[in-house]
């Protein structure tokens, strides 16, 4: 049940561009309490018994902060990950090389590939997103270097242009919790079949990153402002545990986007 996570302060975080809908550079943020609501996100981790390793962020790079776009890894090999635009392209050598400096198989991304951002795995296979940010190519390139069933799914509302913004592997009975609105039919199809007892968000709770959750099979961190989601995991039988991190979400980032599961190596 417990787990190990990459994490990168917000030491530089700010929205000076406008790379998802979520951005707006005009809107103030607060980066003291950015640092305090992500600080208070890794004591829960540490609470609930995993362990946190934390990168150095790099000055120049304020989305560094959303560490699970920074690489996928399995059975401790590393894909690194490709960033669609420029302004976080730096990104991918500074994690890659902080895995490569620890002794781990690492792999540079052949092609745009943003993590653990649309990269999940669940207990039989590696869901991955497209539409917005992965390519295609990435899902290829992730199936031959883990080893693991790769299911394609189609993303189609700019607003969850991630698939951990519209899905999360909360484990056991349940498997998934997402929406399906953020998904083509044919992808909602395909999660109906492999996922029959999965969690519905609503769109309320979507709308507050509350599928940007991190879940060790029982115990799920989410945003607290998803009320409905945390009401129906607890029915199902998780503990869904609140936090805070609304001023992370000016970037379109929740507890999933800061956290990089390390598994293995």
């Amino acid at each position: 049940m417990t787990r190990r996570y990459l994490m990168c302060p917000p030491t530089y975080f700010a929205v000076d561009y406008a790379i998802n809908p979520w951005m707006d550079p005009n809107r103030p943020v607060d980066v003291d309490l950015a640092m305090a609501q992500w600080t208070t996100l890794v004591r829960t981790y540490q609470r609930l018994g995993h362990t946190v390793e934390l990168i150095e962020p790099v000055p120049g790079l304020p989305d560094m902060v959303f560490a699970a776009n920074g690489a996928t890894v399995i059975d401790g090999t590393v894909l690194g990950a490709q960033f669609r635009y420029p302004q976080r392209a730096e990104e991918a050598a500074a994690y890659l090389s902080w895995f490569a400096r620890r002794g781990y198989a690492t792999q540079e991304a052949k092609s745009v590939n943003e993590g653990e951002g649309d990269l999940l795995l669940t207990e039989r296979f590696l869901l991955a997103g497209t539409g917005f940010r992965t390519d295609l190519d990435a899902h290829s390139q992730a199936q031959e270097l883990f080893g693991r069933p790769v299911i394609t799914l189609q993303l189609v509302d700019p607003c969850f242009y991630h698939l951990d913004t519209a899905l999360t592997v909360v484990g056991g009975p349940a498997g998934i919790a997402y929406l399906p609105e953020a998904f083509s039919p044919g992808s909602r199809n395909v999660l109906r079949q492999l996922f029959p007892d999965a969690v519905i968000a609503t769109a309320q709770d979507a709308g507050v990153l509350g599928l940007n959750a991190v879940s060790d099979g029982q115990r799920v961190v989410l945003p607290v402002q998803a009320r409905d989601l945390a009401d129906q995991l607890a029915e199902r039988g998780y503990q869904p545990i609140g936090v805070d991190l609304s001023e992370l979400r000016k970037a379109g980032g929740g507890p999933k986007c800061c956290t990089l599961e390390v598994r293995g190596g």
